[in-house]
């Protein structure tokens, strides 16, 4: 039997692929190196195999969290001090926001077939 894998699990993998570096990049000054060793992963991972598993969403959407600043106001967390030492108008900042909002919308894809069969 065939292994196929998704068109939206393809389009996934070729977005991380073609964005691999800026998404490290993203990880190092949001999170330091605890980050980008987990987007690096999440990368190698999501791009070598051919379903995505629960593990693997979970990631990505720590990633995104990361890129979208969601936990930068909780102190406990290294997020904020990284968070403290950006400055708002550097360019990689909108880069940063454009790649999270494109991650928001390959995850909304990857989420769309189980919404509709959950509404089934």
């Amino acid at each position: 039997m065939f292994d196929l894998i998704s068109p939206v699990h393809t389009d996934l993998q070729e977005y991380l692929w073609s964005h691999s570096e800026g998404l490290q990049n993203a990880a190092l000054v949001l999170g330091g190196m605890p980050a980008v060793k987990a987007t690096n992963a999440l990368i190698d991972d999501v791009c070598s195999s051919t379903v995505l598993n629960r593990r693997m969403m979970q990631s990505l959407t720590r990633l995104h969290e990361l890129l979208s600043l969601e936990h930068v106001h909780d102190a406990d967390r290294p997020e904020a001090a990284y968070f403290a030492t950006l400055d708002p108008a550097a360019p990689y900042v909108e880069d940063i926001c454009l790649m999270a909002d494109q991650l928001r919308e390959h995850m909304e894809k990857l989420e769309a077939p189980v919404r509709l069969a959950q509404a089934a």
